[in-house]
């Protein structure tokens, strides 16, 4: 989700290795694909938010829910690490990191602590900012993931590394929930695989016998899910809790990091293989995806408040899809470029006021540049 600069696409649809520095003042070119697959990630993930109040009516509704959590968000966080590739922590970088995700996390962490004390009716709901807020965990992942982007380029295995970690979470429920460290540690081999892929890898995925193959993969995925309601909890798939939530040996806890790492990958390469790679009418959309992360969830507290999953309509087959149909819609809109206007200033602040001049070129300061 997050909107760092993205290197430029060729005409067959992959990037170039390393996009040159834009001097001409002028807005760089975009990937449309990326914002293609961000668009469609950010769909699914209102979708999800969507069928929560519907999966105790309907096995359909949770092998579905199931199926897309396995995979919406580890496609953000691959596609996060991705471009983060770049980060070395110099000053021009940590300003990006503290306008485009230190603030917003600031800011929507206080808006949904406040709106939350009227949606959930719990007045005295007190605001911290060490324990991320239903969607601010990401931000507050995101910030911990990028800071140590410099450690994982040094490191000479970093995937087996960042799972091993992954894996000793699952073994470790006194971490706590301060910045979801639990969360932000089970999900962190998702985002060194980003850092360690590179554009043929993402050309390779996107062959035409990689979305024929898809097809059949995820048929018998969402069969698998079907099957699976009844017999497992899809709360594996959330990443925040230790093994010992789910009342299970401690063992399972790396067990399960491996198999779902394994399971979620595969439905990331299914799900990439069907993204367009030219400009469709949702490209655009694409830059907006944290505005319609961060915003949707309050059009999804204040549904709740109101009960709409309570009436008998929405628990129907043709309640179930039209459900389906707004979320998808209302995300759709908060991801424009008229609200986007709107929420720039917390969103995406340039806080000039706040930082020292830095040399365009070098990204050090103009003091440091001097010498």
């Amino acid at each position: 989700m997050s909107d760092t600069a993205q290197p430029v696409q060729t005409a067959r649809g992959t990037a170039a290795t390393a996009a040159p520095e834009n001097t001409s003042g002028r807005p760089k070119q975009r990937d449309a694909f990326f914002d293609n697959a961000k668009y469609l990630a950010i769909v699914l993930v209102a979708m999800g938010h969507a069928w929560e109040p519907l999966r105790s009516d309907s096995r359909a509704v949770t092998a579905l829910y199931t199926l897309v959590y396995a995979f919406h968000m580890p496609a953000f966080i691959i596609i996060s690490g991705y471009f983060s590739r770049s980060f070395d922590a110099s000053p021009a970088k940590i300003k990006r990191l503290v306008t485009g995700v230190v603030v917003p996390y600031v800011v929507f962490e206080t808006a949904y602590t406040l709106f939350t004390r009227w949606s959930d009716g719990v007045p005295d709901r007190p605001i911290s900012l060490l324990d991320p807020l239903y969607l601010t965990w990401f931000l507050a992942a995101l910030f911990i993931w990028r800071l140590t982007t410099p450690l994982w380029r040094c490191v000479r295995w970093p995937l087996p590394v960042a799972l091993a970690v992954a894996a000793l979470a699952t073994l470790s429920p006194s971490i706590g929930d301060d910045l979801d460290l639990q969360r932000t540690l089970q999900f962190l081999p998702y985002f060194v695989l980003g850092l360690c892929l590179r554009p043929e890898h993402f050309s390779l995925v996107r062959t035409w016998r990689v979305r024929l193959l898809a097809v059949p993969v995820i048929a018998g995925a969402l069969v698998f899910s079907y099957w699976a309601v009844p017999r497992m909890d899809y709360a594996w798939f959330f990443h925040r809790d230790a093994a010992e939530h789910f009342g299970v040996p401690a063992w399972y806890g790396p067990l399960m990091t491996l198999a779902l790492f394994g399971c979620s990958l595969v439905l990331v390469a299914c799900f990439l293989s069907w993204v367009p790679g030219r400009r469709m009418w949702f490209t655009a959309l694409g830059a907006g995806t944290l505005y319609g992360y961060l915003l949707h969830g309050f059009v999804v507290q204040a549904g709740n408040h109101f009960d709409w999953a309570g009436h008998r309509w929405p628990h129907t087959p043709l309640g179930a899809i039209a459900v389906t149909l707004v979320a998808g819609a209302v995300v759709t809109v908060l991801c424009t470029a008229p609200v986007r206007r709107v929420f720039r200033c917390v969103m995406e602040p340039r806080m000039e006021w706040a930082f020292r001049r830095t040399s365009p070129v070098t990204g050090s300061t103009t003091a440091q540049a001097r010498r």
